[in-house]
């Protein structure tokens, strides 16, 4: 039985975008239009300006349609905050495709406040109004795995954050990520620049989504289906899984990973691959496979977990 991902056998084509980006509708550098404008100018397809959505800034779900062309697309959003992490902190939701009127939360800063939502409620409430939620910066924001498992209406967690990675070496959520698929969670992978044009936060990290057209509700509708890969640069071409082995397809890379749950990983090194076939025994019966690449230059790319069916808990982790 060969066991695939939608990013691979969905019609359509490739579509490059960034999907948490800022402006000085909140803390941002740069105005919306000259955002839009340096995306554009640098081969992307789309992006999502996600201001921060507190009282400070005006709630602001900024109208970037004005920015679209035959070319170039935009998707509504904002990133969400409200309630207190364990740590005590706001928490930080990434909600792509929101109705411009999503209706304000009581976050009049970036501190939380009595009586708000907490971010399990307003994720919730991001999901039924239409949008694709993850958890923005696990890392940097010190998330706890409780804090992660109360989040139960998002589609995906943020596992590269570019803005996070330059300014202040605390970049990932693989870790929050893989204990959530490890315990279950059908959870989807993104990567993003969370730029504000500060520092070098730009053009690092970003979401390649597959859809027939470059549409908004195209591209959200196959965000929310998983049809899409997360990368630094390489190009990931085909994932599978097949007798027994993952299959990835890809770019020129020097290293092609398995990973699955607990200790299960494997890896298979050379020059120039473009193909691999990676043995999953080491996975420990994982019921998830996930497959990054790294290049010569150690950039990666990462697809969304295949669901592999197995059953059998390794007693390890029991």
């Amino acid at each position: 039985m060969t066991l695939t991902l939608p990013a691979f056998t969905n019609a359509g084509r490739f579509w490059r975008g960034n999907l948490h980006t800022h402006s000085t509708r909140s803390d941002g550098v740069l105005d919306p239009a000259e955002v839009c404008r340096r995306y554009q100018a640098e081969g992307y397809d789309f992006i999502a300006l996600t201001d921060h959505f507190v009282g400070r800034y005006g709630y602001p779900i900024v109208d970037t349609v004005p920015f679209r062309d035959s070319a170039f697309t935009t998707i509504l959003g904002a990133e969400l905050h409200s309630g207190a992490m364990e740590n005590g902190e706001l928490w930080h939701i990434l909600a792509v495709g929101l109705p411009a009127d999503f209706a304000p939360s009581n976050s009049p800063s970036f501190l939380p406040v009595a009586g708000q939502e907490t971010g399990p409620q307003i994720a919730a409430r991001a999901v039924a109004a239409g949008a694709f939620v993850a958890v923005a910066h696990p890392q940097w924001s010190g998330l706890t795995v409780n804090d992660a498992r109360s989040i139960t209406a998002a589609h995906a967690v943020e596992i590269y954050n570019h803005g996070c990675a330059m300014g202040c070496d605390r970049p990932d959520g693989f870790a929050i990520a893989d204990q959530l698929l490890t315990e279950g969670r059908n959870l989807t992978l993104i990567a993003t620049d969370d730029a504000h044009f500060s520092e070098p936060d730009h053009f690092g990290g970003w979401t390649m989504v597959k859809s027939e057209t470059n549409t908004p509700e195209a591209l959200l509708a196959a965000l929310k289906a998983g049809a899409f890969y997360s990368t630094q640069g390489p190009e990931l071409r085909d994932v599978r899984v097949e007798d027994g082995h993952l299959i990835v397809e890809c770019s020129a890379v020097s290293s092609i990973v398995a990973i699955g749950w607990g200790t299960g990983a494997k890896a298979v090194h050379g020059h120039s691959l473009t193909r691999g076939a990676v043995p999953l025994e080491r996975l420990n019966n994982s019921p998830f496979v996930r497959a990054a690449v790294i290049d010569a230059a150690g950039k990666r790319a990462w697809s969304n977990p295949i669901w592999t069916g197995a059953a059998e808990k390794n007693p390890r982790l029991a």
